[in-house]
């Protein structure tokens, strides 16, 4: 079960963190990958790395998920190269972390373009690839900010846009489903990557995770990579429009 031999996996946001992660979580399993970034120059390194490892092939593109015509050109390089796309993984984002009385109208934009607003317009871009062939997985990377507030960080705009890939990820599911094609949702609790390393290594935060989440650590590298996985499968089939926290258990109490 699982295996990917002949699939063609696009991943957003793959040159660090969650997303450059989970390209090795779906090389290692025989997928093809197209990952996408603004920062070309790690995604070619990321082929190589990954080329060399497990053998499969990693086309690098260039792509600013907050532009239309960055997008549109991205996914059809990847369809002329390819000739279709199996899964879509929208993995991208960023964020301005302040307070719903302090944030800016900029701040609030930003994140929403980068965060929900791209999502949009990938899963446009490459489900028109899908729905040519009534096939396809989307798994969009949400967050559990996106279920529940939280008392340590002023982040409103960050809550809001990954509460709306959430319900984002519902209408489309129901949308799509007549198409082959399936949505779902991973909510991470807290991982590594380049954005919260300075928060997450805070002694502060770290006894902050202690008491709210009932595993009591973050998550490891790699630890998101079974859900994706899974709901990328051939064998979830059935399995579409769910919402799936990987949070060590945050999101539960």
């Amino acid at each position: 079960m699982f295996k990917y031999d002949n699939r063609v996996v696009v991943i957003t946001g793959a040159s660090s963190g969650l997303g450059r992660q989970m390209a090795e979580g779906f090389a290692s399993n025989g997928a093809s990958l197209a990952v996408l970034a603004r920062r070309v120059e790690r995604l070619e390194e990321l082929k190589k790395e990954l080329e060399e490892k497990y053998h499969i092939e990693v086309l690098p593109v260039q792509c600013d998920v907050t532009d239309s015509d960055s997008i549109n050109t991205a996914a059809e390089e990847v369809e002329k190269h390819f000739g279709k796309v199996d899964v879509l993984i929208n993995c991208a984002g960023s964020s301005k972390d302040t307070g719903a009385l302090e944030m800016t109208d900029d701040e609030w934009n930003f994140t929403i373009e980068t965060d929900l607003t791209s999502v949009f317009k990938v899963t446009r871009a490459f489900g028109n690839i899908m729905k040519k062939n009534n096939y396809g997985r989307i798994i969009n990377i949400a967050s559990m900010y996106g279920l529940v507030g939280n008392t340590e960080i002023p982040t409103i705009a960050y809550h809001s846009s990954k509460g709306g890939v959430v319900n984002y990820t519902r209408a489309a599911a129901a949308e799509l489903a007549k198409y082959g094609i399936t949505v779902n949702c991973i909510c991470p609790g807290y991982f590594y990557t380049e954005l919260t390393t300075a928060v997450l290594d805070t002694a502060q935060f770290q006894e902050f995770a202690k008491s709210h989440v009932p595993m009591q650590r973050y998550g490891k590298n790699g630890e998101l990579n079974p859900a994706a996985l899974f709901l990328a499968s051939e064998e979830a089939s059935y399995v579409t429009g769910v919402i799936l926290p990987v949070d060590g258990g945050y999101t539960c109490i």
